[in-house]
């Protein structure tokens, strides 16, 4: 049995996560959540299987350090207890993560996240975990022009603000790694998709447009739409969870450089934005009202399209529990049932 630390559980990937993780393994997770951007009580009263005897609730805001006294809380010290409680994995989840939000207001969406990986990674280097996993995005690596995917490693080129801040995230972790020994892996994940998503994302956006006979904006031209590997939630903490069994000793790559593990999480499935759309309204058995904004109006640093190569993950011997367009059924299907999350 695990103990695991897990930040940003009441948001949308987190609450996927923790849910996952409650079936599917028998870990101990204490889980950090400031309740300060996207993470609600909600999303945790609507995880089924919340057991509050293997999980423990701690609110705090990582843009802080943790202090004294919530690190003994963490670590349930007892006064005149030899011995010292420690954290198997620690899993780092909590980020700002709307890229239109950066744009309108960069320096919060920088100083929070690069606050809070500070913090973390500070905890990590006084406590020492066996793991210390950091999901981080596709968006580091920018556009990938068609018929590319980027590699583990490839050059980072982030397009907004958003994206430079994960990009700090990950050059920061990567140096405790260096200089403290953190035992580190990087997972870079394309869009993630689930039930109790926000609605400035773009599917439960969609589904309410649909649902409401609206017209949905859709960034592209004809034959120059956005596409995206969309992949569910679940599917990421699945992969998280076979990462903590078949993590590798950091390899030496060709240039005689030892890196610490990196994974690329990638959708079994590309799609462009606008059958997407189609799909959906297919699967709500309603006409899509639609219109194409080109790209260089939507917003500055619009990334028209994201692609990683999964093969090493692939590889090690990791598939998708649930396929995309399974996974779109399911949400559109859960949604209907459960307006309150769009409305």
């Amino acid at each position: 049995m695990k103990d695991v630390l897990v930040t940003g559980a009441a948001g949308f990937v987190g609450s996927h996560c923790l849910e996952y993780w409650l079936d599917k393994t028998d870990w101990r997770i204490s889980i950090i959540d400031s309740f300060r951007h996207k993470g609600t009580f909600s999303r945790l009263d609507a995880v089924p299987n919340l057991d509050l005897n293997r999980v423990k609730i701690f609110h705090h805001d990582l843009s802080a350090p943790i202090d004294r006294q919530l690190e003994n809380r963490l670590l349930d010290r007892e006064v005149g207890v030899d011995g010292e409680n420690y954290f198997d994995y620690i899993i780092n989840i909590a980020s700002d993560s709307a890229v239109e939000r950066s744009i309108t207001d960069p320096g919060q969406c920088w100083k929070n996240n690069c606050d809070l990986m500070f913090n973390i990674l500070e905890f990590a280097r006084k406590n020492k975990p066996s793991i210390f996993l950091h999901f981080s995005t596709d968006e580091v690596y920018g556009e990938a022009e068609p018929n590319q995917a980027h590699h583990e490693w490839d050059v980072i080129m982030p397009s907004n603000p958003y994206s430079a801040s994960k990009a700090a995230q990950e050059a920061l972790a990567i140096a405790y790694w260096r200089t403290y020994d953190i035992p580190l892996i990087l997972i870079n994940v394309m869009n993630v998709i689930g039930e109790r998503q926000d609605t400035e994302k773009f599917l439960p956006k969609l589904i309410y447009k649909i649902a409401t006979n609206q017209t949905m904006d859709i960034y592209g031209e004809p034959g120059k739409i956005g596409s995206r590997y969309y992949i569910h939630g679940k599917n990421i903490a699945d992969a998280i969870n076979f990462l903590t069994h078949v993590r590798q000793q950091p390899p030496m790559y060709s240039d005689g450089n030892k890196r610490p593990d990196r994974y690329n999480v990638v959708g079994d499935l590309e799609m462009d934005n606008l059958q997407v759309a189609e799909f959906v309204a297919e699967c709500m058995g309603k006409k899509l009202e639609y219109r194409l904004i080109p790209a260089e109006k939507a917003r500055k640093g619009y990334d028209r399209r994201y692609a990683l190569d999964g093969k090493k993950l692939h590889d090690l011997g990791w598939r998708h529990p649930v396929s995309t367009l399974e996974s779109i059924k399911r949400i559109v299907d859960w949604t209907l049932k459960n307006p309150h999350w769009i409305l």
